[in-house]
């Protein structure tokens, strides 16, 4: 059996590059952002199993194309505090709120893969002032997925992960069992068939590996899951009906076997400002980094619209 490294330094996301690391405090909590550029702000927020490295192609182009680019790690995750609470995604929307005023701006373009996005459609729903426009990448609605898991049993094989999650403390020490392979295991099993992470696969081990990364990464699903018939639930569910006045771009793989398209279509029905959706042909769950020129460029587009 492969060793099993429990527990890493935060300084492995500490990546060097052209980019610049800073500790911003917003919400209450530390939050480690990389940053490159001048000019409007676009805020990038990565998914699960990532941190801010998922964005590392967008952050050069997203510079070179006249922006100020910020990727951060969520609460949680990478180089940011893990505090014991505030895995709801209310709470993360707050810190993201937060921390666009921490950075000197109003208001802000955001961009979220995965679970960012989840927590991108909430901003523009519970802090609209501080979104300018958003894009949602590989991620429906956030209330698109009940209604895929009730009646779609292909997206309910397809989130089997979530339900597995929900276990305790079982899920957290299989994602670092054997130096993290299993964060290998779900990259490639999420990825399209034309794209291989190669070298990166380590980053994204060895960021698991920092201590506490795994059960605060978790908590998200299990937030997500268990808040369903609690107060808090309800109150999410609530805000998130309210038709979004957020100019909205929408990016997804056709070959995502994480969130089916069929799951992520139908978003726009709940944004009453411009709607874009856009199906890439050949890619996976993973576009900002198996076409990351052409993730780059939707953006790019959108912002400057």
């Amino acid at each position: 059996m492969a060793r099993s490294r429990r527990h890493l330094e935060e300084s492995v996301v500490l990546v060097d590059g052209p980019w610049t690391h800073r500790d911003v405090s917003a919400n209450g909590i530390r939050i480690h952002t990389v940053e490159l550029g001048t000019g409007p702000l676009v805020l990038l927020l990565h998914g699960f199993p990532g941190f801010w490295w998922s964005w590392r192609h967008q952050l050069i182009g997203l510079a070179e194309a006249g922006f100020r680019a910020v990727a951060c790690d969520l609460r949680g995750y990478g180089s940011t505090d893990k505090p014991p609470r505030g895995y709801d995604a209310m709470s993360a929307a707050a810190d993201v709120a937060g921390l666009i005023r921490a950075l000197g701006e109003n208001d802000a373009i955001v961009v979220g893969h995965d679970w960012g996005a989840h927590i991108g459609w909430t901003i523009a729903a519970m802090h609209p002032a501080v979104i300018r426009r958003f894009v949602a990448v590989s991620d429906p609605h956030p209330l698109r997925w009940l209604p895929a898991l009730a009646t779609d049993s292909a997206q309910r094989r397809a989130s089997r992960h979530v339900l597995r999650f929900q276990l305790p403390w079982l899920p957290e020490r299989w994602l670092v069992s054997d130096d993290a392979a299993n964060v290998a295991l779900l990259l490639r099993r999420w990825t399209g068939p034309h794209h291989a992470f190669g070298d990166d696969e380590r980053r994204y081990r060895d960021a698991m590996l920092v201590m506490n990364t795994p059960h605060c990464a978790l908590e998200y699903f299990r937030w997500a899951v268990r808040s369903l018939p609690r107060n808090d639930g309800r109150r999410f569910r609530r805000a998130l009906r309210r038709q979004l006045d957020t100019p909205t771009l929408q990016l997804h793989g056709a070959d995502d076997p994480c969130v089916l398209p069929t799951t992520a279509q139908g978003s726009g029905k709940y944004v009453s400002a411009p709607y874009e959706w856009r199906l890439i042909d050949g890619v996976g769950h993973f576009p900002p980094e198996e076409c990351p020129e052409l993730v780059t460029g939707e953006i790019v587009r959108w912002a400057k619209e």
